[in-house]
Order: structure tokens, then sequence, then C-alpha cells
């Protein structure tokens, strides 16, 4: 007899009670993760004036990008051993807080041997923060309300950091502005890590699940360490391994590190003027998280099964159709460029509200770090280290356009058409899961 498919929000228990002061617990974790990705796109953002300080190729910032991105496949595995072996909190704090003494060394770098070294640095340790913050407003949030939760949380820090991005920007204009850009990003980190010790409330694993909030962290966390054959067994949830594959085909990730630079070089911009796009595109974004997160929550009550698949299918599809006419015409003036780059950011908002709720459906709670790991820290660290390489070495050889075109545009509709397979996974992975926490409950009580 064929397996029943259940609705993926079915609830059998009793929703659980909200975790007093999420809310604010979430505005913490946004800022840490506001740092990192200024610290992230720093680089990126002022390279051209770096390139000029340091004498530089195009080359170099693929390398910059994809060092910082693999070292994160081997450190961010770590962090998320360590906190799950120790305290999540105290990692957090040390990884997206006190690590950011690397930025400011960076900053006194005289060479690319130098950059290059404390930049890889820096990024080993901003790399474990996203999988620990993503993992906690799992257990912050119950499934209803993730969507809506991870949408403002990668939303907000859209927003703040393509203002930080803009203002970065302006540092071009001013000698050695790259240099002080890193020393204020770096002191910053420390001091918000002194914050994250002072006031983030780790709510425990498991903290919003339905089958589990009501029971004590002790039983809730009996699970213990996870062990290698409980992370092998990740590769057997269908859902999960159909988003990885599909992190390695998305190549809207070049965005972050190669937009400024895809504009100077192209188009003759100056970085300063260049640096206008990423307001819209953190406007873009943060709309897009809105947006995106009414359209999942109205697909998944039209069509539990379908709804999300597809609305994340959409947003594939609509950012290429964006890219194309984003990047390859030439316009004259950076005003449709800052459009056309608002507007892929609206694309790319719709994402994480839906593909990160989505694997936390089906994947068990103390399971989560490993997966997150996974799939921001591994697959999507080794996708934007192949684009990162690729288009710094290919803009040398052949010009940043068509590099964008078959990136941007073509890769990212073949990743439209593979995320086909969710509509036959999605709802039974989940109902899965269900069950799951079900049979925990009722070891837990008897």
């Amino acid at each position: 007899m064929p397996e029943l498919i259940h609705d993926p929000d079915t609830r059998r228990q009793t929703p659980a009670a909200p975790v007093p002061g999420r809310w604010r617990q979430l505005s913490l974790l946004g800022g840490a993760m506001v740092v990192d990705n200024t610290e992230a796109g720093v680089i990126g953002g002022l390279f051209p004036v770096i390139r000029q300080a340091l004498g530089l190729s195009l080359g170099a910032l693929g390398i910059l990008t994809a060092a910082g991105k693999l070292i994160g496949v081997i450190t961010a595995p770590l962090w998320v051993w360590a906190a799950h072996r120790w305290s999540r909190k105290t990692v957090l704090v040390l990884c997206a807080g006190m690590w950011g003494v690397w930025g400011v060394a960076a900053g006194f770098a005289q060479n690319f041997t130098q950059l290059l070294l404390f930049s890889t640095l820096l990024a080993a340790g901003y790399a474990g923060a996203h999988p620990i913050i993503t993992t906690i407003v799992g257990d912050l949030f119950e499934s209803s309300s993730r969507g809506r939760a991870i949408g403002m949380l990668f939303g907000a820090t859209a927003l703040a950091s393509s203002v930080f991005g803009t203002l970065k920007g302006q540092l071009a204009g001013f000698e050695d502005g790259w240099r002080w850009g890193l020393w204020a990003i770096g002191g910053f980190s420390i001091l918000f890590g002194l914050v994250l010790w002072r006031y983030l409330r780790d709510p425990g694993q498991g903290a919003s699940e339905a089958q589990l909030a009501d029971l004590d962290r002790a039983a809730r966390d009996a699970s213990g360490l996870v062990n290698r054959r409980q992370v092998a067994s990740l590769f057997k949830i269908p859902t999960l391994v159909v988003l990885l594959v599909s992190r390695l085909l998305s190549g809207h990730l070049l965005v972050f590190s190669f937009a400024v630079v895809f504009l100077v070089e192209v188009y003759g911009f100056t970085t300063q003027t260049a640096s206008v796009i990423l307001m819209p595109v953190g406007i873009g974004y943060f709309a897009g998280t809105v947006l995106g997160g009414l359209a999942a929550d109205r697909a998944a009550r039209l069509s539990p099964r379908h709804g999300l698949p597809a609305v994340l299918q959409a947003a594939q599809i609509l950012f290429a159709v964006l890219a194309f006419f984003g990047t390859q015409f030439h316009y004259g003036g950076i005003g449709p460029y800052a459009l056309f780059f608002g507007l892929m950011g609206v694309a790319q908002g719709v994402n994480p509200g839906i593909n990160r709720p989505m694997i936390m459906a089906v994947v068990p709670p103390e399971l989560r770090p490993a997966a997150f790991t996974l799939y921001v820290s591994v697959f999507e660290a080794i996708a934007w280290a192949l684009f990162g390489l690729g288009a710094g070495f290919l803009g040398d050889a052949i010009g940043l356009r068509p590099v964008f075109l078959w990136v941007l545009v073509v890769l990212m509709l073949v990743n439209g058409a593979f995320l086909t397979l969710l509509h036959r996974t999605y709802a039974r992975d989940s109902a899965r899961m269900q069950r799951d926490l079900d049979r925990r409950r009722e070891q837990a009580l008897s």
C-alpha cells in the first residue's frame, strides 16, 4: 500500500506557546548577520580601489572570494560541532563578534598575500554564524511563524547591509578609505560580540516544536551529540538533497561579490556611483522577503503539496529574466541599473523565507545545525567559490558581461527547472518528520 501523504502544515499537537522575547532575540541575531554580511562584502564593494592600491588583477577578487568561502567548508562544521558540544551562544559571540579582530588586521594589509591571509581568517569565523543563527531561529519560532521570522531576519539584514554597503562605497573617494572601512567594521564586530554575550538568550533545541515544547530542556536535548551516521542520514531526505543541489545552481550568489565591479568594469561607472545600486538591492530584497512570505503563506494554503515549491521556482525564473535586462544592455545612466538590480533583489528576497522553513520542516531539530551547515557553509560556499573564481578569471579573459549572462540568466533558468522535483518530495518528507516527532514525544512521556 502506498504511503499516505499528509499536508505539511498539519499539527496533531496543540501549538507551542510562543518563546518569551523571541522577536527581541531575533533582532539580536539579525544584528549579528548584518555585521557578518558587511564584513563579507567590504572587499568586494571596495575592490576597484583596493585593486588600484595594491596593483591587483580582476582574478584576485575571484581568489579572495573563493578562499573566504572554501575555508568555511572546513571551519563551519567545527563551529557548529563546538556549539552543539558546549554553548551556541558562546560560539556565536566568538565567531560573529570577537572574530572581527581579523577584519582590523586586514585593514593593515600591505600586499595581496597579507590581504588574502587576514580576509580568509576573517571568513573562517563568520562562516559558522549563519547555520547557528538559522538553527536558533527555528527554535524561537513555531512552524507557522518561521517563514515570517526568516523573512524579517534576512530582509532587515539585507536592508541594513545595503545602507552600510552604500556608505562604505563612498570611502572610495578617500585615500586609504578601504582600510578605514575594514577597521571600523572589525571594531564594530567586536563590540557587538559583547552585546550578544550580555543580552542573547538561547531557547534550547526544539523549544517551538508542538510535540517537544512542553518537555523540559534536558528531555529535548536528550539526543546528545550528533554522530556521523546521523549527519549522513540527511542525504536520505529527498527534499534536502534537491535544495542542496539547487544551491550549487544558484547563480544569483555572484551579485553580492561582483555587482559593483561589474558596473565599473563593463559600463565605466566610478566605484562611488556603482555602489549606489546596493541601496535598491537591499530595499528590493527586504520587499521580496515580505512579498515572498505573503505569497508563500497563500500558496501553502491553496496547495500544501505544490504551493511552496511553485513560489520558489517562480522566484528563480523571475530573477533570470530581470538579470537579462539588467545586465546585458547599456542604458547610459545608473538609474536603470538601480531599478533592475532592485527588482533582482525582490526576486532574490523571496528565497530565504521559503527554502529555510522548508529545511526546518523536513529535518529533525537536532540535525538542523548540520543541515544548515551543509546548505550554507558547504554547498553554498562551494558554489560561491566556483562562481567567484570563474567570474574573476573569465572576466579577465572574455569580460564580465558574458559571464553574467551564463551565470545569472542561463544557470538560474536551469535552477528553476530543477526545483520541479520538490513537487514530488516536500509533502512526503514534512509529513514523515511530523510522525517522527510524535513518536519522540510518546517515548519521552512514557
